[in-house]
């Protein structure tokens, strides 16, 4: 009897000790796959690091923060004669610095809308096709990973890295300003301030995606990088050109009636929004220039009876909404062209 009872007691201890092997091994097993991260993190840290480390987003962002400090200088320098003026925008100290130049250099604005497009364009133009030229892209996609995992950790990275920089940018002048002013700014000029570097980074994120697109179709590197600057070059300089020709061609006469005169202004106007540059423009004005209370022609009956004075921001962001969603809708549609075009891509090197 005695021999059984430690026969069973042999058994038990052992099923118990086997029992708690097996707890500790999926212990060690469950904590191991909450420390490994995920394969999409692991790429957009990737990425991350090959931007900031690269020579051309080293040269782009000194450009872009020598340009920043260059028309904060002159903003400083004309500071003493816009304050002497009776403007009713003259009471927000902190967004003259973005917006008040000597016409020597432009202001911070115009410097973003400029050097902008050409950061969104070197940071996407060679992420699909230099991988795919290298023989990388189809090594990274043998492994058990999704497909879009690559062009969405490519967009995330680019994004993180454009929205740090211009919120650096952004709130490094405003400690300059707040340091050289000595007033600080006031809770409607910072959250205008906050909203003009959004629309900046969802600007630069449409000729990210526009670059990223040419990137999929085009298989050099070099021929999607003429592309993307070609359009930027098209919409800067000759699209203002080609509706200034249209423009002398149909105005009307000088004895036509005003109706006639608006809805033509009206209509050149349009044709200039089909430029994201405009829609930046007009949207980034309205936003650090409260005296702004219209963005298009006005007949005399709109503007007799309208008090004169700053807009509110809520007013302010319903002026520029249309702009806004504009800038919003032409960046996700490029976004998905280029995911459409990037799933259904051959991705083995030739």
């Amino acid at each position: 009897m005695k021999e059984g009872y430690k026969m069973i007691n042999n058994e038990i201890s052992s099923d118990t000790v086997f029992e708690n092997l097996d707890l500790k091994t999926n212990l060690n097993v469950k904590s191991t796959k909450c420390k490994t991260p995920h394969p999409f993190w692991v790429m957009v840290n990737k990425e991350i690091t090959d931007h900031v480390r690269s020579w051309r987003f080293i040269i782009l962002v000194s450009l872009i923060a020598l340009t920043c400090l260059g028309s904060l200088y002159t903003a400083f320098e004309n500071m003493g004669e816009a304050f002497k003026s009776t403007k009713s925008d003259d009471l927000f100290f902190f967004l003259k610095l973005f917006t008040v130049s000597d016409k020597t250099l432009p202001p911070f604005f115009i410097f973003i809308s400029f050097l902008g497009p050409l950061l969104g364009i070197s940071m996407g133009f060679d992420s699909i096709n230099s991988e795919q030229n290298r023989g990388t892209l189809s090594r990274v996609l043998s492994q058990p990973i999704y497909r879009d995992y690559i062009l969405n950790a490519k967009f995330t990275a680019s994004m993180i890295v454009i929205s740090v920089l211009f919120y650096a940018l952004g709130f490094m002048v405003m400690g300059i300003g707040l340091i050289a002013i000595g007033i600080p700014p006031t809770v409607e000029e910072f959250l205008r301030i906050i909203f003009f570097i959004i629309l900046s980074i969802f600007y630069v994120a449409l000729w990210l995606n526009l670059s990223i697109l040419f990137s999929v179709r085009i298989r050099q590197a070099a021929t999607s990088a003429l592309a993307g600057i070609s359009v930027w070059l098209f919409f800067s300089i000759f699209y203002n050109m080609i509706v200034d020709l249209i423009a002398k061609g149909s105005a009307p006469s000088a004895f036509a009636p005003g109706h006639v005169v608006i809805s033509f202004q009206k209509t050149m106007l349009n044709l200039m929004r089909i430029s994201p540059a405009q829609l930046y423009s007009e949207a980034t004005t309205t936003m650090l220039m409260p005296s702004v209370r219209s963005i298009g022609p006005l007949t005399m009956e709109q503007v007799s009876g309208a008090v004169p004075g700053p807009l509110p921001l809520g007013q302010s962001l319903l002026v520029v909404w249309p702009q806004v969603t504009g800038l919003i809708a032409v960046t996700i549609l490029l976004f998905a062209l280029a995911y459409m075009a990037f799933m259904r891509k051959e991705i083995r090197s030739r």
